[in-house]
């Protein structure tokens, strides 16, 4: 089912359990290993890594627990506790560690398949990590489309254009800027700002710094971002929120590549790669009037389009998979996604991109109760009922345009999802836009 061979380590001295077990396992397509005593186990466990490990407390030379406290259970798939003779003093000890589950055998036939599936779904999360996976900086990927970006930051990160990342919210725009001055062999720091959050008055004080006594409160030197990105990167996200009257001040630096701080008189010389990234459409925000053109195409010398996590479904187990190895890293457990989980995964569309899909991560850790990750992303919201008001000899032209404008309001004037929604293009949509504009201007034929 998942392309890859499960293996499963039993460790019992029950012969009968293990033989059927074994058998059983091995007709579901699983690699079976068998040791009788912690001694074995333990040298199987070193030479190798399972997708599930079936533990029995009792053994002829130890306890199954003392054998956990010796082992890494990071490095090894799910790992369940079985016995015959349960006891409240037992199952105590065996929840003591956050990485297993306590079961009392023999096990029920759909209690063993269940665990064969999730130790497959676990299979399949090892390949993919073993396999065609590509990393820049911190983006991983499998997806031919996020492998033509890795190439363009590559290619463009010992350069000096000035780089513009564009894409919806949470596509990992400023991991890509992270990754362009990785590899940009720059020796300074890398310094990010979000222009929607400059503080009014205060804009100017935080791009270009400050000469003591400038202005009220101003009782120190202060270097701006720019200064502090010297032989750095500098990286404005959200450029398009930036105040009108700062944006020329922002272009004039990008031409003469140096700055002056507000109160001063003498230039400062600058040595500063700039990126900026928006997940507004620029032509959208010029025509609007809330962007500069001339800033925006001296911004955009190289454009790198991040695509959405729907374009590149091919990683959303490799993400979902790294961001629970993060966990297990960080809190020193062992857990792992149910199969239930992916198959969701693979039926969401990922408005929220590959932020939503680390939110769905940490919200099932946080109400996990054992060591398997039952993970549910956010339902989309249910489409209202939207009367049209369609009437005999109405044009198929007007039903197109008001369809097309009441799915437009419906995701709040989202361009991509309502062009999803309608099974048509974005470039479709900014065609049809242009000409209702064009057809309602005042002197329209």
């Amino acid at each position: 089912m998942y392309g890859s061979t499960p293996s499963i380590l039993l460790v019992d001295d029950d012969q009968a359990f293990t033989s059927s077990a074994a058998e059983y396992a091995m007709t579901k397509g699983c690699k079976v290993e068998v040791a009788s005593t912690c001694e074995q186990a333990e040298r199987l466990i070193e030479a190798t890594s399972f997708d599930l490990l079936l533990l029995d407390l009792s053994l002829p030379d130890g306890d199954g627990l003392d054998l956990l406290k010796r082992m890494d259970a990071a490095g090894q798939g799910r790992v369940v506790v079985l016995t015959g003779y349960p006891s409240a003093k037992t199952a105590a000890r065996a929840w003591e560690f956050q990485i297993l589950d306590y079961m009392v055998k023999p096990l029920a036939g759909r209690r063993f398949d269940g665990l064969l599936e999730q130790a497959a779904a676990h299979a399949a999360s090892r390949t993919c990590h073993r396999g065609t996976v590509q990393q820049c900086g911190a983006l991983l990927t499998q997806a031919t489309v996020m492998n033509l970006v890795f190439n363009m930051i590559r290619r463009v990160a010992p350069l000096q254009h000035t780089v513009l990342l564009h894409g919806e919210s949470g596509t990992g725009k400023e991991l890509a800027a992270r990754a362009l001055h990785q590899y940009s062999g720059r020796s300074g720091k890398f310094v990010a700002l979000n222009c929607g959050a400059l503080a009014g008055d205060m804009a100017g004080s935080q791009l270009f710094g400050h000469e003591r006594g400038s202005f009220t409160g101003a009782v120190a030197d202060h270097a701006g971002v720019f200064e502090q990105a010297h032989r750095g990167t500098l990286f404005l996200d959200e450029f398009s929120e930036m105040p009108a009257h700062i944006q020329t001040y922002l272009l004039r630096i990008l031409e003469g590549r140096e700055v002056t701080r507000l109160g001063a008189h003498a230039c400062r010389a600058l040595d500063v790669r700039v990126i900026a990234a928006s997940n507004r459409e620029p032509q959208e925000a010029i025509q609007s009037g809330v962007l500069r053109a001339d800033l925006y195409y001296r911004l955009a010398e190289f454009a790198i389009f991040l695509p959405p996590l729907r374009a590149r479904m091919a990683d959303v187990d490799l993400l979902a998979q790294h961001f629970v190895d993060q966990i297990n890293e960080q809190q020193g457990v062992s857990r792992m996604l149910s199969p239930e989980s992916l198959i969701r995964f693979h039926a969401h569309s990922w408005p929220g991109n590959v932020r939503e899909l680390r939110h769905v991560i940490c919200r099932a850790n946080v109400m996990a109760e054992g060591a398997m990750l039952d993970a549910w992303p956010d339902a989309p919201p249910l489409p209202r009922r939207l009367e049209m008001d369609i009437h005999p000899g109405q044009t198929l032209e007007d039903i197109e345009r008001r369809a097309i404008m009441l799915t437009l309001d419906h995701f709040g004037s989202d361009r991509t999802r309502a062009a999803d929604a309608l099974g048509i293009s974005v470039k479709t949509i900014y065609n049809k836009l242009a000409r209702y504009r064009a057809d309602d201007a005042p002197n329209a034929a």
